[in-house]
């Protein structure tokens, strides 16, 4: 009798809540959850079943996972999240981010009214999910410029690959670097120069669309993804942002020579094997521009 009793002591003083949950979704036993930083007393749950407590969908997911982790009768483990939308009776005012979890979930060797059950351990990870994000972000941005780097650029590339042999969906893609930055870095230091590209950064920023993506490739060179977009009026964007370098880079003139952009143009094409076929054929027409005599544009 004494050891049921540390048993059932051990169980009700859980940090992370602990449920028994047949297969059909009913609450058979709640423990723990004695962290109250994150969570609530879960003890009015048994009896209960998921689907009186989120809409269908969020259900129907847990139902699955619960099936998963029967069939397997191994450790399943899944990330979730729930917000107050996913739970019944909440209105829409509520927390602007979702709440994370992580599931741990283990069949368990014997029934419940004649009906399979699991062991679900719910770890609030929300704290973690966020740093998660945020250093997953930093990893995809250049420093200097704030915009994305190579690491962003070829998983978006790769998509819209994807979707283009699968779909046919068009991407255009526009690479340029600046003219005569050596100059103004001699005259006035990289400081300046490292000025001028964030300036520049800024100005993509403001003329692209919201589903268009610019990176920062190395140095002073930058690729532009425009999606879903004929390669035709990729090139009258990159004609517009052209002009707009032009104009706005005056100020850092050297002997009435300032910075200026030569760029190339493409888009995603049948005979690319892959999207770094894309980008050679962008490469060489950048410099096919810079050949012909810089600031202007070259498709190809």
């Amino acid at each position: 009798m004494k050891n049921i009793q540390i048993l059932q002591s051990l169980l009700k003083a859980l940090p992370d809540p602990a449920f028994v949950l047949s297969r059909s979704g009913r609450y058979v036993a709640v423990y723990g959850g004695k962290d109250t930083r994150y969570y609530h007393d879960g003890s009015g749950l048994v009896g209960l079943n998921i689907s009186d407590l989120v809409v269908p969908e969020k259900a129907d997911w847990f139902l699955q996972q619960i099936a998963l982790a029967l069939a397997s009768r191994q450790l399943h483990i899944e990330e979730y999240e729930l917000s107050n939308k996913d739970v019944k009776g909440l209105t829409d005012e509520g927390p602007d981010a979702p709440i994370w979890f992580e599931g741990r979930i283990q069949a368990l060797d014997f029934q419940v009214d004649d009906e399979d059950v699991v062991l679900w351990v719910a770890s609030n990870i929300s704290k973690r999910h966020e740093l998660e994000n945020t250093l997953r972000a930093l990893s995809y941005k250049d420093q200097l410029t704030g915009l994305f780097n190579r690491h962003r650029l070829a998983q978006d590339l790769t998509s819209h690959y994807e979707n283009f042999i699968r779909h046919g969906y068009e991407t255009a893609i526009i690479m340029f670097d600046l003219d005569n930055l050596k100059q103004v870095n001699d005259v006035f230091g990289h400081h300046h120069g490292d000025e001028l590209l964030q300036v520049v950064a800024k100005i993509c920023q403001q003329e692209i669309r919201k589903s268009d993506l610019v990176c920062r490739y190395g140095g002073d060179e930058f690729v532009i993804v425009l999606p879903n977009i004929s390669v035709q009026d990729a090139v009258n964007f990159a004609e517009r942002l052209r002009s707009s370098f032009y104009t706005q880079l005056e100020k850092y003139k050297v002997n009435d020579i300032w910075a200026t952009a030569s760029m190339g143009a493409t888009s995603i094409q049948s005979i690319d094997q892959s999207y770094e076929d894309t980008l050679k054929r962008v490469d060489r027409a950048l410099y096919q521009a810079k050949a012909n005599g810089r600031d202007q544009v070259v498709l190809i």
